[in-house]
């Protein structure tokens, strides 16, 4: 890292009245974890990072590297804003580094960063945009979160019927000073329930805006009296909470799409083709199997163009395709696992020139049983989805498998699935 980048942000904490640091990275579930240091220390953890109990974070809790530090990145350097503005309290992400700096082979943000590398080398970026639902609860006295929703709204509802949208505005308003750029936020079809949709940006920046957004909702809907759940099926019969990616190819900050059609077709197809592999990595948890095929949620492995409800949607916009739009996500992941588990399976259908198959068009409820039976379907649950990750070639035979099966190994012990 350029060493007056490391400057600039030392004479920033200085001059700004910081009096709390908070290093930050998560779990290989993708919940965020910090440790808070003063400000002499800053230097000191760019320099060789920050010493941290790894054993008690799930997937760090390696008998083999048991030395673990977290080492800033200056460049996502943020200030909290519902944090007191006298004293106030800046946010760094973090990579996780051995005692002699060298890269933790599992830290999820590195393999992220290798993915990334990994593209460019191609010739191109990948940009991903999204679109996270979640559900306001009413808190109890005691403020605790009870299974009541914040409202009885459904989708595009407004006040009174929408008791979120002062709560939304309130969560954009921190997002954009954080410098993350939501595009739009409504209520959604489920009672209580919230979407807020974000500009794309590179992959690595999503990731990192995604664990902030998280972190922003669930503090400001506290500080409002509510409990926001990101749960993939809070409320059974009702919509679950998907978290929608939408992803795009750029070469020389021209969408390939454009120029190169051929080529987005690949990554699609190599994404496509793979979904049952990879499907643990965005579905990590036992409820995330409950939302698949109810309320518009995918179950089967199919695209369109026109059909909201297929897996994968290919938008057409005044005749021309910009993105795909992959709905299976929810929002348990661990981003920077999910979203390179998903450029990797495009780049192999590059590599491969692989081809989609037609799309579907048809509404799933008007096939017959038998038409339906000739489609692949999204793991049934999360035993299966481990199953599929297990014997896969893709994974298995390649850069993913070393963080594929450290997430292979967590799920196992946390689920009791062996």
């Amino acid at each position: 890292m350029a060493s007056h980048i490391i400057d600039e942000v030392l004479t920033f904490v200085e001059e700004n009245d910081v009096k709390f640091i908070r290093l930050a990275f998560c779990d290989i579930f993708g919940n965020q974890k910090n440790i808070s240091i003063m400000p002499m220390e800053l230097e000191k953890a760019f320099a060789i990072g920050i010493n941290f109990d790894s054993f008690l974070i799930l997937g760090y809790d390696d008998p083999v590297y048991q030395d673990l530090f977290l080492k800033p990145d200056p460049t996502t350097l943020d200030i909290l804003p519902w944090r007191p503005q006298q004293g106030r309290v800046v946010r760094f992400y973090c990579d996780v580094v051995l005692a002699d700096g060298s890269p933790y082979p599992y830290d999820a943000r590195k393999f992220l960063k290798d993915t990334i590398r990994e593209c460019n080398e191609m010739g191109f970026t990948c940009r991903v945009g999204l679109k996270s639902e979640f559900y306001l609860f009413k808190t109890d006295e005691e403020g605790h979160p009870t299974n009541i929703p914040w409202d009885e709204g459904g989708y595009f509802d407004i006040s009174p019927l929408d008791k979120g949208e002062d709560i939304r505005r309130e969560i954009c308003l921190c997002l954009e000073e954080m410098g993350i750029q939501p595009e739009s936020s409504h209520h959604e079809h489920g009672p209580g329930q919230n979407e807020i949709d974000f500009k794309a940006s590179d992959a690595l920046s999503t990731a990192d805006h995604f664990i902030t957004y998280k972190n922003v909702v669930g503090a400001i809907s506290e500080r409002n009296g509510v409990y926001a759940s990101f749960a993939p099926k809070p409320i059974k019969g009702k919509s679950g909470n998907g978290l929608h990616m939408k992803i795009s190819t750029f070469r020389d900050g021209v969408n390939l799409d454009e120029v190169d059609p051929e080529f987005t077709t690949n990554f699609m197809a190599g994404v496509f083709h793979r979904m049952r592999d990879i499907t643990l990595f965005l579905n990590p948890q036992v409820e995330s199997y409950e939302r698949f095929g109810e309320n518009e949620a995918p179950k089967y492995i199919t695209w369109s163009a026109q059909n909201r409800s297929r897996l994968m949607r290919v938008p057409i916009v005044h005749g021309k395709r910009t993105c795909f739009i992959l709905r299976s996500p929810d929002s348990g992941i661990n981003p920077y696992v999910a979203f390179a588990m998903v450029i990797r399976a495009g780049l192999e259908g590059v590599k491969k020139k692989e081809t989609l198959p037609a799309p579907v068009d048809t509404s799933m409820r008007m096939l017959t049983k038998e038409q339906r039976q000739g489609y692949d379907k999204l793991p049934e649950s999360i035993e299966e989805a481990v199953e599929c990750a297990r014997n896969s070639a893709f994974l298995q035979n390649g850069p993913c498998k070393d963080v594929a099966n450290r997430v292979i190994e967590v799920m196992e012990q946390q689920f009791h699935l062996q």
